[in-house]
């Protein structure tokens, strides 16, 4: 705890401070009918003075461990085809990221579709009521706010010494950085545990590991397209193989198995998950 408040010592003097990571604890339910299985996941938010990231701390690590893992193996081996192997571990829940920019307030979910990028700008208002209610949050005096966001209620606590219109996933806008965040089942919570200031990354590109070029859609395109893949979701294998291309793909336990036998994995493990997935932060996506 004394680490924590020694953490936010520098605050006073951070309305002029840049790449500040705000780290936040993420608890959610990915099934009502089993709400004692409770996931957490770490979630940076890293804003600079052009705006904000918000992303898995866990699947960042994942991500950038796969893919030094494939730069070897293609250095190694002089070759594009690589060896994927589905091992046990925290591969990270949360894929997507929400980027925002300043002063413009923008919002953009980047979401991957397959193997295509996509921004999707975020078109609704969010309207906040600020209420009276005042709590203690970490080392930080609260204030409430409401709002109706995506298809749920909910309360966020923000601190007015924290200079930054900012929080976690796309909750902006209010006088101060939103310190815990919760929708009225209590599904989705967020809170903030700690903070340091960042470097911001290189991103080192190879033939294998180019950042792909977003595509802008809107939101109605965009579940389009998340319906399609949750209809689907071999699709994007079924691409590869169709255009000629190979791989090795291995078990848990290392044993090689066929494309066909993956793509039936794939198929039968997602039927499985979406009747599980069932609670989406964005609940009105979900819907027709």
């Amino acid at each position: 705890m004394k680490k924590f408040a020694a953490l936010f010592l520098f605050f006073s003097v951070l309305s002029s401070a840049q790449n500040q990571r705000f780290i936040y604890d993420y608890t959610f339910v990915k099934d009502t009918l089993a709400k004692a299985d409770v996931l957490k996941e770490l979630m940076y938010l890293d804003i600079s003075k052009d705006g904000s990231k918000f992303y898995s701390r866990d699947t960042f690590v994942a991500d950038s461990t796969m893919f030094a893992n494939f730069e070897k193996q293609i250095k190694t081996t002089g070759g594009m085809n690589v060896s994927v192997s589905f091992n046990s571990g925290n591969r990270g829940t949360v894929k997507d990221k929400i980027l925002k920019n300043y002063p413009k307030q923008e919002v953009i979910l980047e979401s991957k579709v397959g193997r295509d990028l996509f921004h999707v700008a975020e078109d609704r208002k969010m309207v906040w009521k600020i209420l009276p209610e005042k709590m203690k949050i970490g080392e930080f005096e609260a204030q409430k706010a409401t709002t109706t966001f995506a298809g749920r209620e909910w309360t966020a606590f923000f601190a007015p010494e924290l200079p930054f219109q900012d929080g976690p996933y796309k909750f902006q806008g209010l006088p101060g950085l939103i310190v815990k965040l919760e929708d009225e089942s209590k599904t989705h919570v967020f809170e903030l545990k700690g903070v340091t200031k960042y470097t911001p990354a290189v991103e080192v590109t190879s033939q294998f590991n180019s950042p792909a070029k977003p595509l802008a859609v809107n939101r109605g395109q965009y579940k389009k397209m998340f319906w399609d893949r949750r209809n689907d979701p071999a699709k994007d294998m079924k691409q590869v193989i169709a255009s000629g291309g190979t791989f090795i793909i291995k078990d848990k336990n290392g044993t090689e198995i066929s494309p066909a036998s993956r793509i039936k994995e794939i198929e039968q493990n997602a039927k499985q998950a979406n009747a599980k997935d069932n609670n989406l932060i964005e609940i009105d996506l979900l819907k027709p």
